[in-house]
């Protein structure tokens, strides 16, 4: 028995931790109910927080006695390894922790599940690239009977399905004139098939497409020469007050130009050469300008 309790009693205790240094900060003592639930830190192997006055993270001194309170652990605002750091005022500050951890931890999770919901995590992947259509898919142009006529045509020629093919039933006599008759529609190939039904209905609506289209290209043509001899019409009206009126303006700028070059005051301060010559140019500009007004 005495052997067993000098084993115990030989094996190292850990010491409870307390804080040293009797040092506190003059700042008010930090609450951390009124800090944000990101900003601390309740987990007791890591207890800190971030400091109000440096904000970066610092460790909490927690009391190992009643007597003694939670401080903020010394520490510098530069990085590590600079030179004459700076002890940041937050050392030392006296801290309150009135924050249960559960309730803490809570309102964390809380947090994290809000900023998920409105964060989506779906992935959103890049549309891959679809087949080119066929010819005779594309939507282009609307297409007239001779166009039609042209694209059936090509078609045929380069269709083993739609190109025309020898009778074999014919005599000898008859394929020395004509050897080859073209397949009926229900015999050809897809593309035949809608190339043939679009020959088909250009020819029967070409007539009528053509004869509205000529309608609609009169129509045009009145309208815009309504509109010209509406134009002409208000110009008639207001042309003679507004060719007054750029008279008036133009013998304006005239006069005082001619005074600027011509002051009355014998004091008055002269133009240089040069700029006696660039107004000269523009008196000779405004008087062109006045003279055709005038005709």
């Amino acid at each position: 028995m005495p052997t067993a309790l000098r084993e115990v009693e030989t094996v190292s205790r850990e010491r409870k931790r307390r804080t040293r240094s009797r040092t506190i900060s003059h700042l008010d003592a930090l609450v951390v109910s009124t800090l944000k639930p990101h900003e601390y830190d309740l987990d007791p192997t890591c207890i800190s927080l971030v400091c109000p006055s440096c904000r970066t993270w610092v460790p909490i001194r927690v009391a190992a006695t009643k007597r003694a309170t939670a401080k903020l652990v010394p520490h510098h605002t530069e990085t590590a390894g600079t030179e004459d750091p700076v002890r940041c005022p937050g050392s030392h500050r006296l801290v309150v922790i009135n924050v249960d951890m559960e309730r803490w931890r809570r309102r964390l999770e809380e947090g994290v599940a809000e900023t998920n919901g409105r964060r989506s995590d779906r992935v959103v992947r890049k549309p891959q690239a679809k087949p080119a259509p066929a010819v005779m898919q594309m939507i282009g142009a609307p297409v007239d009977d001779k166009k039609a006529r042209k694209l059936e045509e090509a078609h045929v020629k380069g269709c083993t399905t739609c190109s025309p093919r020898k009778d074999e039933n014919s005599s000898e006599q008859d394929k020395t004139r004509r050897t080859t008759s073209f397949p009926d529609i229900a015999s050809r190939c897809a593309d035949g098939r809608r190339l043939a039904q679009l020959a088909a209905h250009t020819k029967r609506v070409g007539p009528v497409r053509r004869k509205v289209q000529m309608e609609q290209e009169d129509w045009n043509d009145r309208r815009a020469w309504a509109l010209r001899l509406l134009h002409e019409q208000q110009w008639d009206a207001v042309s003679g007050a507004v060719r007054e009126a750029d008279v008036r303006r133009l013998r304006d700028q005239l006069e005082a130009m001619c005074w600027s070059m011509n002051p009355k005051t014998p004091n008055g301060p002269r133009l240089s050469a040069w700029e006696q010559a660039d107004l000269l140019s523009s008196v000779i500009l405004l008087a062109k300008q006045l003279d055709q007004l005038d005709r």
